[in-house]
């Protein structure tokens, strides 16, 4: 999660608008993941999250922003959308957080509060909750104090002793109930949390970066339908075991053949386990197959460019690939 000035990046949302003739509008809204919510039938007026909410992949089911940001929610909307309000609720419940706003073209503000959220779309006394993609405003990385944000210890980035480097613009915080949270079609937020001691700790933080998940869900695809990730059903067709997402500094210094200042510290770099051939077995053949399908996507999509490490030892219990999209290609075997 490591943002670059003068970048488009996920944390600011991309909105389509069209202009007509004396009013603005939005153009109708396309198939996507979710169904978008039911048209407001009277006014003529419908609504729903556009094509590009969900990444390059179509697959990607959050978005990322700061407290109290002005973001770009990427919605499409058919008809005269002057009469609009909105309004974000959390995940937990269907109590509207916030000020109600008026809906006026790319200008979103995010809640001043961390925490998981949907956009409610209001007419009157009529509101609509988009159910994806799901907006996490994060908790800024200035409320870290020391090595610990709120009870949960993270440790130091490389960024809090040496000015060259940088540091993630905030975490997620990951209570018990948010683990099952999607944040891509095949991926739950609680495969992102960190593996420490920490196991009673919560909330618990993470950095997780959602170009990552397009990537992942951009080789997926090419992997086509044979391919397993292993072991858990996911009731998608897929198995899927992240062996580890977001590291934190504290608990990366512990990791056998960690690099210092490795990616999985800054939300963009997963480890993932693949029976990309579907013969039920996990073998130096699938992560030639991985490879290739991460070669493929990085091609097409160079925004993505990052690293990717085939670890085939026999000290692992299963091979395994690390895929990150750092912004700079790096290769290795490990």
């Amino acid at each position: 999660m490591k943002h670059r000035a003068g970048r488009v990046t996920w944390g600011t949302m991309v909105v389509a608008t069209l202009a007509a003739i004396g009013v603005l509008q939005f153009s109708p809204a396309r198939s996507a993941p979710t169904e978008p919510f039911a048209a407001l039938v009277r006014g003529g007026l419908s609504a729903g999250p556009s094509l590009n909410a969900f990444g390059d992949s179509r697959e990607v089911r959050f978005r990322v922003a700061l407290p109290g940001a002005e973001v770009e929610f990427p919605l499409e909307v058919s008809g005269d959308p002057s009469a609009l309000v909105y309004e974000w609720v959390g995940t937990r419940d269907t109590v509207l957080n916030g000020d109600i706003r008026p809906v006026n073209g790319a200008a979103f503000v995010a809640p001043s509060k961390p925490g998981f959220y949907h956009l409610a779309v209001i007419r009157g006394t009529e509101r609509h909750i988009i159910p994806e993609p799901t907006l996490a405003v994060m908790v800024p990385f200035r409320k870290k104090i020391g090595a610990s944000l709120n009870g949960y210890r993270i440790g130091t980035y490389l960024a809090e002793r040496l000015n060259q480097y940088g540091h993630p613009d905030g975490f997620l915080e990951v209570r018990a109930g948010d683990v099952g949270i999607k944040v891509s079609k095949h991926l739950k937020l609680g495969d992102f949390v960190t593996h420490d001691g920490q196991v009673d700790v919560w909330p618990k933080y993470i950095a997780l970066n959602p170009r990552l998940l397009d990537k992942l869900e951009l080789v997926f695809e090419k992997l086509g339908g044979s391919a397993r990730l292993s072991p858990r059903d996911d009731g998608l067709g897929l198995a899927v075991e992240v062996h580890s997402g977001f590291r934190t500094p504290a608990h990366n210094r512990g990791v056998w053949g960690a690099v210092t200042d490795s990616r999985h510290e800054y939300g963009d770099a997963a480890d993932i386990a693949v029976d990309a051939d579907g013969d039920g077995r996990i073998t130096m053949h699938d992560e030639m197959l991985v490879a290739q399908a991460v070669e493929r996507v990085e091609q097409e999509y160079p925004d993505l460019v990052g690293g990717l490490g085939l670890y085939t030892s026999g000290q692992y219990r299963t091979p395994y690939v690390h895929i990150d999209a750092r912004g700079t290609r790096s290769r290795w075997k490990g």
